[in-house]
């Protein structure tokens, strides 16, 4: 693959952790009863245009309060 390709992607990528985080660290933030609880959590990518869907799931445990 092209260099360009591989700037490209780890660019979106880096973007997608770090949002993410911030949402799910807003999200314990704000929500009432989650110390030291563990919730499932679901991702899906998509790409139009391409026919992608990936699904990658696991466990996020909220830290204690």
């Amino acid at each position: 693959m092209s260099d360009e390709f591989n700037m490209s992607m780890r660019k979106f990528l880096k973007q997608v952790g770090v949002t993410s985080q911030q949402a799910i660290e807003e999200a314990m933030r704000n929500a009432d009863g989650t110390a030291g609880k563990t919730f499932e959590a679901k991702v899906v990518l998509t790409i139009d245009g391409v026919n992608l869907e990936h699904v990658v799931t696991g466990t996020i445990q909220a830290p204690d309060a």
